[in-house]
């Protein structure tokens, strides 16, 4: 069985972190964690209708933000990797500077020291040199770096249709095929 971490944070784009939970269920054989931060639950209040229940039930299992104990932040907790969706440049942050002070960013390190796929729907608009910098110290570590850009080649008629295109390409590196992505053809 395959596990993914899904991490969602603070951004505006928690729907992301949602449908990539909601979508994991739906494909079936993936056992989901998630870890959601306590700035992510103010931002779904203002995005979607979920409460931090709700969100937390998509997942087969929740860990709080807070507990670095947890099983998702050691090494020998196999996993096929983590995608923090939104990713925050504040997590960004974290993740390039390896300053695991919560159980996104540690979980995320312990992704790129055992080499496993960490993919970030980084959720910023416009980037400074700073940020830049962050997300090629990232790369460099071995994290992809994946904004959740939509891709209008496929025709989206709905948000629905972006966003999961948009997830469903972002799972598309952990060599998940969600049946959300419109395939380019010649």
């Amino acid at each position: 069985m395959k596990r993914i971490i899904v991490g969602i944070s603070g951004a505006s784009g928690t729907i992301y972190g949602i449908r990539a939970l909601q979508i994991l269920r739906a494909i079936g054989g993936i056992e989901t964690h998630v870890i959601i931060s306590p700035s992510a639950l103010v931002t779904a209040q203002h995005e979607t209708d979920m409460g931090a229940d709700e969100i937390r039930a998509l997942a087969d299992h929740s860990h709080a933000f807070k507990d670095i104990g947890a099983s998702v932040s050691s090494g020998s907790f196999r996993s096929d990797g983590m995608l923090v969706a939104p990713c925050s440049i504040k997590t960004l942050s974290g993740i390039a500077n390896s300053y695991a002070d919560q159980l996104i960013v540690r979980a995320a390190d312990v992704c790129l020291k055992e080499r496993r796929k960490l993919v970030l729907m980084l959720r910023e608009t416009p980037l400074h040199a700073g940020h830049i910098d962050l997300m090629a110290r990232a790369t460099q570590a071995g994290a992809i770096i994946m904004p959740p850009v939509p891709a209008f080649y496929a025709r989206p008629r709905t948000l629905d249709e972006m966003i999961d295109h948009s997830v469903g390409r972002a799972l598309d590196l952990f060599g998940l095929d969600t049946g959300t992505v419109s395939r380019w053809k010649d």
